[in-house]
């Protein structure tokens, strides 16, 4: 028998990437899809996709999904206390195991293993430590078709924000800049490819700037704002 397993899905790239894999495998049977979403914008966090196009990917993958609704800015904390309160219901339900798409953030790895750990789950990894040049290559060559729906200014300019992730793309990228976007650097939203049973329509809307404070550290750290592009995504 299978072990049953929630996909932390965030819409884009990497994660349709990690459970073609997983399907693949046929190791683990999906129960549903986790998205952390805005509760105030009703959007995907960081991505910044609308709830209405995430919950037609669900659809078109033909898994259920559970929408984790977080507070406009989140502390640390109350991201902890609400993953914990989910993950917990969730493993009441016979669940074993968490899959995600991350591929080298160690840090990141560590801090979801030890929150797993907790409450006696474990972590999935199906890209750990791939090659991100190949992996990108791969999803689209696999047929995988994905809009860029934000991007960090620190690495990219607005121009990248709303472009279809093609190997066009790939080459006009900067050198310090992972294909994968692993670092934070531009976030996606995946609306076909071989593991959904049609393709998810949208239209692209307005480009649209937000800044973010930088985090302030025990040492004061430095002052300024961090600044997203996001390419608004409106549901057919």
């Amino acid at each position: 028998m299978k072990s049953k397993a929630i996909f932390n899905w965030s819409s884009g790239k990497d994660s349709a990437l990690a459970l073609y894999k997983i399907l693949g495998e046929d190791q683990f049977e999906i129960t549903s899809l986790l998205t952390s979403v805005n509760k105030e914008f009703q959007r995907i966090s960081m991505h910044g996709v609308p709830v209405s196009l995430l919950e037609k990917q669900a659809e078109y993958l033909g898994f259920p999904l559970i929408k984790m609704e977080l507070p406009k800015e989140p502390t640390m904390e109350e991201y902890r206390e609400m993953m914990h309160k989910t993950m917990t219901e969730i493993k009441s339900r016979g669940v074993t195991h968490s899959i995600f798409g991350d591929i080298f953030l160690e840090d990141l790895r560590k801090y979801r293993e030890q929150q797993l750990l907790a409450i006696e789950m474990k972590a999935v990894f199906p890209l750990w430590k791939k090659n991100t040049t190949e992996l990108i290559h791969e999803f689209l060559d696999l047929g995988f078709k994905t809009i860029v729906t934000c991007v960090n200014e620190t690495y990219l300019d607005k121009s990248f924000a709303g472009r279809i992730l093609d190997k066009d793309f790939l080459k006009d990228l900067p050198e310090n800049v992972d294909p994968c976007g692993e670092n934070g650097e531009f976030h996606t939203f995946t609306f076909d490819g071989p593991i959904f049973k049609s393709r998810v329509d949208f239209e692209i809307g307005e480009i649209v700037k937000k800044t973010y404070p930088k985090p302030q550290t025990d040492e004061g750290g430095e002052d300024g704002e961090y600044v997203f592009w996001f390419c608004d995504l409106v549901a057919k």
